[in-house]
């Protein structure tokens, strides 16, 4: 194991087992270099990445402290690396949507308020009503996660954010196939509305899944014509 893989490990530990909790200021470097082993360096070099994981929260003049630990602060730190996937990642992080997103509309159904079903009717009326792709997959992206959000669990609202946030940077380039893509997302969201304001979560759940399996179909389209 390499100084940098001992140090990172050495810090995880400290955290894992409680000996440095949430809010907690790391010791001075001295003393975490000859507690784990590591040079200056490498412990630097651990704790700047724990911080951009959110692991760790560094503090100008003051020091590194550990964060809160909260669940969905961790996950949405993986919006570092799956933003860089290629289409045939999108596709598998497609997959996981199907089982993500129903999920959240079922527990929505089972909370939702009527203001909140007269909001997202509204952003389904604009999105029906614009034909510019980027207006169209912003608002896209503003129903499905103010759906999550009101599924009440902040750690699945964060991780359906990391996974629908890499695929709005694909695009059906082929003008016919995003025209019917259209028509059936927008048929889609419909039904996943109706769901909600009959407080159906068994209904809401079937129209998110049939949802994101045609996104799905489309997805594995691009990234293998032949399938």
């Amino acid at each position: 194991m390499g100084a940098l893989d001992t140090a990172l490990h050495g810090l995880r530990a400290l955290i894992a087992d409680g000996t440095l909790s949430p809010g907690d200021r790391l010791p001075s470097e001295g003393e975490l270099c000859e507690t784990l082993g590591v040079s200056r360096g490498s412990l630097r070099e651990a704790i700047r990445m724990l911080a951009a994981l959110g692991v760790l929260d560094t503090r100008h003049g003051s020091g590194s402290y550990v964060s809160e630990l909260r669940a969905a602060d961790l996950i949405g730190s993986l919006s570092l690396t799956v933003g860089l996937l290629p289409m045939a990642g999108v596709l598998e992080l497609t997959e996981l949507r199907r089982v993500l997103e129903p999920h959240a509309a079922a527990l929505a159904a089972a909370r939702i308020e009527e203001d909140v079903v007269q909001s997202l009717d509204r952003m389904l009326e604009e999105i029906e009503a614009t034909t510019d792709f980027e207006v169209q997959s912003r608002l896209d992206h503003e129903f499905h996660m103010a759906i999550s959000q009101v599924a009440g669990n902040d750690a699945l609202t964060s991780l359906i954010n990391v996974l629908r946030s890499r695929s709005r940077a694909y695009r059906i380039s082929e003008p016919s196939d995003a025209a019917e893509l259209k028509i059936h997302s927008d048929a889609g969201h419909r039904a996943i509305l109706r769901g909600l304001a009959e407080a159906d979560p068994v209904a809401a759940s079937a129209a998110a899944s049939a949802h994101v399996a045609y996104t799905e179909y489309w997805v594995r389209r691009y990234t293998d014509p032949d399938a």
